[in-house]
């Protein structure tokens, strides 16, 4: 789905994506409360609820979660040659690009989704990070600024850095986990707004001790 907004329109968020009309979005599904911002590009990509996506951000065969925090200029899925070919150049698979009488070489296409990213649920990826191929990130992580991230990152971890590595921790590991039995990305919005102050200034021990069982 692919709304557009007039200029004028409200920017207000709801059940309806709000995509920017310089954006580009093409077979991708948009959760509630989602945001696209000027002039991203998004591809073959699940975007979960309450997630969004700040200017210049590019993402292909991507499947991001709930409550995720996207800045400007991220790359998720940049993607990859085939380094064991004769040449590293994109005409021999989009050679209908080039040769009238040629076809495209869906292999590498599939060999590209299979390395899928995946973003958990609650996770901020700062200004000009770029994602590679494959890469999962779990819940809660954090991206830094003009990371690289060729690895996994653990749920609940800062990384940073060219090719990022872990700075620290979030939380303590039971912290995460106990966050994660909760859940609270999945709350309907109305418990959503019910919670509100406590998001805003309770520790997440002390909001897990509210609200766990």
């Amino acid at each position: 789905m692919r709304p557009l907004l007039s200029p004028g329109a409200p920017t207000r968020l709801g059940e309806t994506p709000l995509v920017h009309p310089t954006a580009e979005v093409v077979a991708s599904a948009l959760g509630r409360f989602t945001e696209i911002s000027e002039r991203c590009v998004v591809l073959e990509t699940v975007l979960g609820d309450y997630s969004y996506m700040m200017q210049d951000t590019q993402t292909w065969a991507a499947e991001i979660g709930k409550f995720v925090n996207i800045a400007s200029y991220v790359r998720i899925n940049a993607p990859n040659h085939p380094i064991w070919r004769a040449t590293l150049h994109h005409f021999t698979y989009r050679a209908n690009d080039y040769l009238p009488d040629a076809d495209r070489d869906e292999s590498i296409f599939e060999w590209r989704r299979e390395n899928a990213v995946l973003v958990g649920h609650d996770v901020w990826i700062g200004h000009g990070a770029t994602i590679m191929p494959g890469v999962r990130i779990g819940n809660g992580a954090a991206v830094g600024a003009g990371a690289v991230v060729t690895r996994p990152v653990e749920p609940y971890t800062i990384v940073g850095g060219v090719p990022a590595a872990p700075i620290k921790p979030r939380c303590a590991r039971n912290v995460g986990e106990r966050m994660d039995a909760l859940a609270w990305w999945d709350w309907d919005h109305d418990a959503l707004r019910a919670a509100l102050d406590d998001f805003r200034t309770l520790s997440a021990a002390a909001f897990l001790e509210k609200y766990e069982g």
